[in-house]
């Protein structure tokens, strides 16, 4: 598991973290490196490292603070994404669309679309700095 997350995080090229570890350095101790990861993932000794802060500046102006976790807690995450998307994944709603595999926001959009075709609703949103401000959207409908 913790090899097949290393090489699904790998394919997406991500910058190291806080610890400075990049790439080269953990392909040249690849087997140590990864062992000892799902050493202490399986032992319950895991815990991740402090989140390297980087400052993105937005086009409207100002900044967003984004946190890059180093590589190997990108791995661990990945693990862990791959046990709770087999265990957790079936008890959502088929409706339900956010950060879900094999799903992305233009299935939402037809499944809104085929719901208010079907039923009587009203949606309530405020775009602007939706995601920015914790804002959120209430759907209320009428049977």
């Amino acid at each position: 598991m913790v090899f097949e997350a290393y090489r699904v995080v790998k394919t997406k090229k991500g910058s190291h973290g806080m610890d400075g570890m990049d790439w080269k350095d953990i392909e040249m101790n690849l087997k140590s490196e990864l062992y000892k990861l799902w050493n202490r993932l399986s032992s319950g000794s895991y815990y991740p490292k402090a989140v390297k802060q980087v400052e993105i500046p937005k086009r409207e102006g100002g900044i967003r603070k984004l946190g890059i976790p180093t590589i190997l807690d990108r791995i661990a995450q990945q693990v862990v994404k791959k046990q709770l998307e087999g265990k957790v994944g079936p008890m959502f709603h088929k409706s339900s669309f956010g950060y879900r595999p094999q799903r992305n926001c233009h299935d939402a959009v037809r499944q809104s679309n085929k719901n208010s075709f079907n039923h009587d609703c009203v949606i309530d949103l405020d775009i602007k700095g939706f995601f920015d401000n914790g804002r959120k959207a209430y759907i209320s409908s009428q049977q």
